[in-house]
């Protein structure tokens, strides 16, 4: 798909979602299982036929992972300087995490093998395991200081380990180092399945979007909204600049970290303290602001 023909698909499918819900023709049990499927199926699916059908030598690119951490922690640093001066601690914490907290997986790696594919999704899914051992440890540490909430990190961070997609991301990097060539049949299977992570993930974000009506800053989710929609895709790009990255390094590392807030920031903020208001306020508004500023992306970078 062309860049605006990503745009609208995008768009259209994060609508549909959207009002699927609204209108309750899709009810909380059956959005959790298209959660489960993009998560355990269709996700694990287009990593592993990604990764196992590229040379190990260029996914394995360093400037990759060390471009992916410098922005997430600048983002994260100047999230802080900036909220601050937050009225409250779950305010405060809220708007930092969710300054830099990108959605990799639900967004992120669909749109980029739907925009580039190849060799770039094979990078953007080494970066959605990357930024799963990353952000979510991240994004606990600040909440939970920042609340000081009572919480075992043990036991939130404890699912990481059993993430489908590290696993699939695994399997998929072993299969390319040794070069082993997966049966006709089952690849068919898996890209087919694979091809459903992009309409799925896109129709369960949209589900899960929803602005509460209880009263929100507008500053505060202003000023969230530009640093993780326009200053964060700008460090990226510099980043990836000054490292002399290539051009599918590039891509993949800079639209992935232009995705907009993730979903799962609500969760923890809930969980751990956060302002709940506000974290869905931001999800909602990143996301729809994501709508342009990916376009925007995918032109510069394509």
């Amino acid at each position: 798909m062309d860049v605006v023909s990503n745009l609208v698909y995008l768009l259209v499918l994060l609508a549909v979602g959207f009002a699927v819900r609204r209108l309750g023709l899709l009810d909380d049990a059956h959005t959790d299982r298209l959660t489960q499927f993009a998560f355990y199926v269709a996700l694990p699916a287009l990593v592993f036929t990604s990764t196992a059908s590229q040379s190990l030598r260029e996914v394995l690119e360093p400037r990759l992972v060390v471009g992916f951490w410098t922005v997430l922690l600048a983002a994260a640093a100047i999230g802080w300087v900036v909220h601050r001066r937050e009225s409250s601690p779950a305010v405060r914490s809220v708007a930092v995490v969710q300054s830099y907290h990108c959605n990799l997986g639900f967004l992120g790696l669909p749109i980029t093998a739907a925009a580039f594919g190849g060799v770039v999704t094979a990078k953007a899914s080494l970066l959605f395991g990357i930024g799963a051992l990353t952000q979510v440890p991240l994004t606990v540490a600040v909440l939970v200081f920042v609340n000081n909430a009572d919480a075992d990190l043990r036991e939130e961070l404890g699912g990481l380990f059993a993430n489908p997609v590290l696993a699939a991301l695994a399997v998929g990097l072993v299969c390319a180092a040794l070069n082993v060539s997966v049966p006709g049949s089952l690849w068919t299977g898996l890209d087919a399945v694979a091809q459903l992570a992009l309409p799925v993930a896109l129709v369960v974000v949209g589900a899960s979007l929803s602005l509460d009506e209880a009263t929100v800053d507008p500053s505060t989710v202003g000023s969230v909204v530009a640093l993780k929609m326009l200053v964060m895709p700008v460090i990226a790009l510099a980043t990836f600049s000054l490292l002399s990255a290539d051009v599918s390094t590039t891509q993949a590392g800079v639209l992935m970290l232009a995705m907009p807030t993730a979903v799962s920031t609500f969760i923890y903020a809930t969980e751990l303290g956060g302002d709940a208001n506000l974290a869905s306020a931001n999800v909602f508004a990143t996301t729809v602001a994501s709508a342009g500023t990916i376009l925007a992306v995918l032109q510069f970078v394509g």
